[in-house]
């Protein structure tokens, strides 16, 4: 079957009430823009690979710079838009910054998704 084929009904017909029952359960359009913002995050493999390193341990930009074999001011960048997102947070121990995962919720996404192309 060709996509599409796939794409079309070949019959029209109504569904009395099923566009309003599921329009009513729809996110408002601001959530679901904000959360196409936070998947845009995930859309880059160095992010993925520092929120990897989260996972198993905090870290300093230094010792994440050392893993991914980059520089320090790249890691700092992604650092930034990871924060931004809220997908990480940081502590200062003296001058130096250690960063760590956000919450559960990153664990949970970087799971599921890894779950999912697995499969």
């Amino acid at each position: 079957m060709a996509i599409d084929e796939v794409e079309h009904c070949e019959l029209t017909h109504q569904h009395p009430g099923f566009a309003e029952k599921v329009n009513s359960q729809m996110p408002e359009e601001d959530h679901l823009y904000d959360l196409a913002e936070l998947f845009k995050v995930f859309g880059d493999s160095t992010r993925i690979r520092i929120l990897y390193l989260l996972l198993e341990s905090e870290m300093c930009v230094c010792d994440i710079a050392q893993c991914l074999s980059m520089t320090q001011s790249a890691i700092s960048h992604q650092l930034r838009v990871l924060k931004n997102a809220d997908l990480i947070r940081f502590r200062r121990e003296g001058k130096t910054v250690i960063y760590s995962l956000a919450d559960e919720h990153v664990r949970m996404i970087l799971s599921c998704g890894m779950e999912h192309i697995l499969e």
